[in-house]
């Protein structure tokens, strides 16, 4: 499958790439420097080196809840054409995955059928949806029919590799990018059947230069629904394309998280659809020991994770901070006392951060300090110590019991068990400690020289 090349390779990421500048004299909070939607987007896609196995339970709301309910265990029951079960194996699909058992027949059915989809990375969306805008292509007819809206030029040209990889067999279908910088020639029309872009270049295509015939489009794909309403503007391009296309286009609309914002938007995008939800699980703490350590200030808590230190290499451990600032200190002073860390910093470009995520997840490295929002939605199994060297709080000041959980869940994985090691330094974060015992109803007890011991023991 070939695609259009883009004439512009130089387009630099642009405020949704990566690049974060950030004034080193100034004291960010989390809330002011919160993650890009789309860069942590683009790191999962580049960490992800297979489908994760998720255990959650996947929940079907049909548009007519008396058509049966089909699901497949397996590739061949969906009746691809040949070259596009080649397509699916030579990627490494052997089964489809649990969102895509419900998904693809859905896709798949005759007539076309709208679905709205919540599923988190790695879960096998993005090879479902490319399944279906290549089977209901028609190679022969030499215009684009299907489109496909991605947040950033980033995450088109990953879904790009997709269809290349997936339309191997394929070689009549073509694939172009909308996307800022490629250049065409006023009055072309374009002869690619796959279209993936942006929203403001893809409306301009379609509407302003009239590469391409809106009527003509067969399916539409809105992906990383959640990542596009948080930029600007993007979502009342992505409603503008969508009312200019054919009644019986069939619309996909995929999201990891299904807040109110979302769901109203996808509502307004999708019109009679069905919905397949995850059913969130339940995380809890019964498999991992909780501990704090009283300090007085900052520097008295990097001697006190000094101490113990030995303790925690044993095995892999994150280390949680609430500030860049405070992350980019912590590594320097562990690096200066001889300590292997590495440092997973928000002004870093997304392929510099999957790069330091690898290394750490092969154990070249066994202490990860990071902040919160550099390690959302990352999972490396093999973490057996969190330690909270600032505690999370939100934007108020109140604990931040979400966090919380996220942080330190990483650790019992697998029923396992994990230990979390929260730093304590003023009645303040002691205040807060309390708080999150309150309300997880689970005791955090005082870490004393004894329990390094029993650490050791968790660790081995």
């Amino acid at each position: 499958l070939s695609t259009l090349h883009l004439k512009d390779e130089k387009t630099k990421p642009d405020a949704n790439g990566a690049v974060v500048k950030a004034d080193d004299n100034v004291e960010k909070t989390e809330d002011e420097e919160k993650e890009d939607r789309a860069a942590q987007s683009l790191l999962n896609k580049l960490i992800r080196s297979n489908l994760v196995d998720t255990t959650n339970q996947v929940e079907v709301l049909q548009r007519d809840p008396t058509s049966p309910l089909y699901s497949v265990k397996s590739f061949e029951e969906l009746h691809l054409k040949p070259q596009l079960l080649q397509g699916v194996y030579a990627m490494g699909f052997n089964r489809p995955s649990k969102i895509q058992e419900n998904a693809l027949p859905m896709m798949l059915a005759e007539p076309p059928q709208n679905l709205i989809a919540q599923s988190q990375s790695g879960t096998g969306k993005t090879a479902a949806f490319v399944l279906a805008m290549l089977s209901r292509v028609e190679p022969g007819n030499k215009y684009p029919q299907c489109l496909c809206l991605s947040p950033t030029y980033e995450l088109a040209l990953q879904t790009g590799k997709v269809i290349e990889q997936m339309g191997n067999f394929y070689p009549e279908l073509k694939l172009a990018y909308a996307v800022r910088g490629n250049k065409l020639e006023r009055g072309q029309k374009i002869s690619e059947q796959i279209v993936i872009g942006t929203p403001g270049t893809v409306l301009d295509w379609c509407s302003k230069l009239k590469f391409i015939d809106p009527k003509k489009i067969k399916v539409f794909v809105l992906d990383e629904a959640d990542v596009m309403i948080a930029t600007q503007g993007h979502q009342d391009q992505s409603i503008r394309i969508q009312r200019m296309l054919p009644r019986d286009c069939q619309m996909l609309l995929f999201s990891a998280t299904f807040e109110d914002s979302v769901w109203k938007f996808a509502q307004k995008v999708v019109p009679d659809p069905n919905i397949i939800k995850l059913k969130r699980e339940e995380e809890t703490l019964d498999t991992i020991k909780q501990y704090y350590v009283l300090c007085n200030n900052r520097d008295e808590k990097f001697r006190a994770l000094c101490n113990i230190y030995g303790a925690i290499t044993i095995a892999q451990a994150m280390i949680f901070c609430h500030t860049r600032k405070t992350a980019g200190w912590l590594a320097a002073e562990l690096s200066r006392e001889g300590h292997q860390v590495a440092l997973l910093s928000g002004e870093m470009m997304v392929e510099q951060r999957a790069a330091v995520i690898e290394r750490f997840r092969e154990g070249k490295e066994k202490v990860l300090v990071t902040t919160n929002v550099c390690a959302r939605g990352i999972d490396v199994e093999q973490v057996s110590v969190v330690i909270n060297f600032d505690l999370p709080v939100d934007k108020d000041g109140n604990p931040d019991n979400e966090t919380y959980l996220h942080r330190i869940g990483r650790t019992g994985r697998f029923g396992k068990r994990g230990l979390a090691i929260n730093m304590v330094d003023s009645k303040h974060s002691m205040n807060i400690l309390n708080r999150i015992q309150e309300h997880f109803n689970k005791k955090i007890n005082k870490l004393d020289t004894d329990d390094l011991d029993e650490i050791e023991k968790i660790n081995n």
